[in-house]
């Protein structure tokens, strides 16, 4: 999953019948088309379809990875999806949240936003894979997190000087933070969390072809 602040979200346990056949928050690990994945995997594919071709364009996906989630919180369970998508020169973040309307039918409506960032933009891409060993004794990765940074200021703090001197400045960027593990994705998705950060770091920060 990939966020900017706030807490971690946990997985959905509950699937749910998607609008495309299937069941919505199955794997999509084994789909190597975005349309495909995205169809057998989020409760709201249409949205996350036309967000993300809207600003794709003609140009090709070369990589992406999905998460879909459920955020608890004081009003109950609200389903979260988020997708991140590669075509060589940009990266596109789109997300949608269930939000509480009480002038919509059925209470509800679906917040969906998408982000485009030139990979250009991109300072940092940094991933860490947690490796292990089956009960065959095989090397396995058993989960991976994924780091993307940009030069932009997102929060600035202060930070007190020592033994009482001066306060300092404290600057931390903008950063989207991605993970996958054997409960939340499995090894389908594990690996390919990790090819995908490998793309990012092959085309940062030149943002080729």
């Amino acid at each position: 999953m990939f966020r900017i602040s706030g807490a971690w979200r946990t997985t959905d346990p509950r699937p749910e019948e998607g609008p495309h056949g299937g069941r919505a928050g199955s794997d999509w690990s084994p789909y190597g088309r975005f349309q495909d994945a995205a169809r057998s995997y989020f409760l709201h594919a249409d949205v996350a379809l036309d967000a993300v071709s809207g600003v794709l364009g003609r140009r090709r996906v070369r990589g992406f990875t999905l998460e879909r989630v459920v955020d608890l919180t004081e009003n109950g369970a609200s389903v979260w999806q988020e997708a991140a998508v590669c075509d060589g020169r940009r990266l596109i973040l789109w997300h949608s949240e269930e939000v509480t309307d009480g002038e919509a039918p059925g209470g509800t409506v679906l917040d969906s936003s998408v982000q485009v960032l030139p990979l250009g933009a991109v300072g940092h891409v940094g991933m860490r894979t947690m490796v292990g060993r089956d009960e065959n004794g095989v090397r396995t990765n058993r989960g991976v997190y994924l780091v993307v940074a940009t030069g932009t200021l997102q929060e600035l703090s202060a930070a007190p000087g020592e033994d009482g001197g001066v306060a300092t400045a404290r600057f931390r960027p903008e950063a989207f933070r991605f993970s996958k593990s054997l409960d939340d994705g499995g090894p389908g998705q594990i690996a390919r969390l990790i090819d995908f950060g490998r793309l990012l770091g092959r085309l940062v920060p030149a943002g080729r072809r």
